[in-house]
């Protein structure tokens, strides 16, 4: 009987912490500043000071944001949801909050808090520290090959489109790209002069299922002698619980806006899709060139992944 009431109390001590810690994370602040462009400031509810916006910062009920004239404000809602600011003037926390669609969120929430720690390392000067620490991968140049952002390891795929980038070697050159599937067999060929291209990988192989496996080489068109080696690609099984994941992710969170592919980034980053997480950190990019946050999150992951020359 005793032991019974053990168990008991340990379980409910265990449920009230569990409680404690969601409701902390959950109560703490109503809005976290994810990215800042501009001269924002911030009016505190209760004092209405008002101060600098910094990336970090966490708004409250009663506080209103003062956006300068061509900024961008990038938020994230307590329950993992995201909001864009561009327009200038004021405006009140209540009346943002009324803009997202509350609820629960539990995917969203969980890898937005991920793009939030990369940015509250950088802002608190733990950020260039610990890529310092990291460090990149050194790469050979010079020697007749084309380095590809391809890993050896971590190289599945959940997306149809990746984005593969490689380090150039000749100015102006004109590169070769040849894509194979697990028969040897050429199934796409495109020239460019750019040291990137987006692959859309929905091939099927004679059974009408999906290609396991792509096989990528870069070559420069005018000297056969610089090539990189034969990259793989494979794609994630159907039914893998990580398609089950991005599903519930998708069923979430619309892939339509910078933040909100940050939060399909950290989805692929943390799960070892490194593919499928640099393509949405360059589609984010695209799609807000001039946040200088974006770049430094998206520079961090290059550097901690390996993907970054020294």
């Amino acid at each position: 009987m005793r032991n019974t009431m053990k168990k008991f109390v340990t379980y409910v001590m265990a449920l009230t912490l569990l409680f404690s810690v969601e409701i902390a994370f959950g109560q703490g602040y109503t809005f976290r500043v994810l990215a800042n462009k501009g001269s924002n400031k911030v009016k505190k509810a209760g004092s209405g000071q008002v101060v600098a916006l910094k990336t970090g910062a966490t708004l409250n009920s009663g506080d209103a944001l003062v956006a300068s004239a061509g900024s961008y404000i990038g938020l994230m809602h307590k329950t993992g949801k995201t909001i864009e600011v561009r327009k200038a003037g004021t405006i009140t926390v209540t009346d943002l909050e009324k803009k997202v669609q509350t609820g629960k969120s539990s995917v969203a929430s969980r890898y937005a808090k991920f793009v939030s720690d990369k940015m509250n390392e950088k802002a608190s000067g733990n950020y260039r520290s610990r890529l310092n620490a990291t460090g990149a991968v050194s790469r050979a140049v010079g020697d007749g090959s084309l380095d590809v952002m391809i890993p050896e390891n971590n190289n599945r795929i959940l997306g149809d489109n990746i984005i593969v980038r490689w380090e150039a070697e000749t100015e102006g050159a004109t590169y070769v790209v040849t894509v194979k599937n697990i028969n040897d067999d050429v199934i796409f060929t495109a020239e460019t002069d750019k040291t990137s291209i987006n692959l859309n990988l929905t091939y099927k192989d004679s059974q009408g299922e999906p290609e396991p496996l792509y096989l990528v080489t870069i070559e420069d068109k005018n000297n056969p002698e610089i090539v990189s080696a034969e990259k793989g690609i494979v794609r994630v099984d159907t039914d893998d619980e990580l398609v089950s994941s991005l599903n519930g992710l998708k069923a979430e969170v619309p892939d339509d806006s910078a933040l909100t592919k940050l939060i399909y980034a950290s989805f692929f980053e943390e799960n070892g899709l490194l593919l499928d997480a640099l393509t949405k950190y360059e589609e984010a990019i695209e799609l807000s060139p001039d946040i200088e946050d974006f770049q430094e999150l998206y520079e961090n992951f290059l550097i901690t992944n390996g993907l970054s020359p020294e």
